[in-house]
């Protein structure tokens, strides 16, 4: 069953799915929307060169993680009947709010990291799954 729901998947859609997902990312953390905060949260010295070592890599990382989300959508969407955009919204929503906002508040929890930082980290991914989700579940 898992094999033949795989041999499905339209990958063109799951390819745009994590890349609206990823250009997501590239706007909340930017100047216009939480960068600025984040870096203070997270505190990072941007004048250190160290700062910005590895990130083509991470950058290329979180793409390669984005992807595997959205597989893991478009297979969970292949078992819901009737998937569409509307659909595809409320799965997006449902995956980032409950199962990855909930499993990354473990984290936060014991690494007692500011309430601030966890609501843009957890989200972005809230949002950016649910977009991905949304794309899928039009295409569906």
């Amino acid at each position: 069953m898992f094999h033949q729901a795989l041999a499905n998947i339209q990958w063109l859609h799951v390819l745009i799915a994590a890349l609206a997902y990823f250009a997501l990312g590239s706007l909340w953390y930017s100047p216009v929307l939480f960068a600025k905060k984040w870096i203070t949260l997270v505190n990072i010295d941007m004048s250190d060169p160290n700062a910005k070592k590895g990130m083509p890599l991470m950058f290329a990382g979180s793409f390669v993680c984005m992807f595997i989300i959205a597989t893991g959508t478009a297979l969970l969407q292949q078992f819901i009947p009737g998937t569409d955009a509307n659909i595809g919204f409320h799965i997006g929503l449902l995956i980032g709010v409950m199962l990855v906002s909930a499993a990354v508040t473990i984290n936060y929890l014991y690494t007692k990291k500011p309430l601030a930082l966890f609501l843009i980290d957890c989200g972005y991914h809230a949002a950016g799954i649910t977009i991905a989700s949304t794309i899928l579940g039009a295409w569906h």
